[in-house]
């Protein structure tokens, strides 16, 4: 059996902190482990603090990050910078055997409007939270 050797490559400290930015807001979406909306206010935080986001998923949640993309663009609070599709060689652990798997990728950036919906969806949101404690 053939293996596979990797080998080292020198990275600058500049491309390292680039490497490290796309790997903090990267979202891994599964449409069988989280609720769809856990995902849309995971990305809207990432937005917050990165500016971007970027949603990728394989096989069967590829529709569960297009519809996470396309809720946020609706709402005004994002735009889509760049969609990448691939697929990705898994091992079917029943048959032992390579199959290919469709994968997604999804970079969205923050809107001009992002800011002033959060304030708005907040000021509306305030009044109800402080009814809810009161309770």
């Amino acid at each position: 059996m053939a293996t596979v050797q990797m080998q080292r490559v020198a990275v600058s400290p500049q491309e390292q902190a680039n490497i490290d930015a796309a790997k903090k807001n990267r979202i891994q979406v599964s449409n069988t482990k989280k609720p769809l909306f856990f995902y849309v206010n995971l990305a809207k935080r990432y937005i917050e603090q990165h500016n971007e986001v970027e949603l990728s998923a394989l096989g069967m949640a590829i529709t569960t990050v297009v519809t996470i993309a396309e809720i946020l663009k609706n709402n005004g609070l994002a735009i889509e910078k760049k969609v990448s599709t691939s697929t990705v060689g898994m091992k079917d652990e029943n048959r032992g055997r390579v199959v290919q798997k469709a994968k997604i990728e999804i970079v969205l950036g923050k809107s001009e409007k992002f800011d002033a919906i959060m304030k708005m969806n907040a000021a509306i949101l305030a009044p109800e939270a402080v009814a809810e404690a009161k309770k």
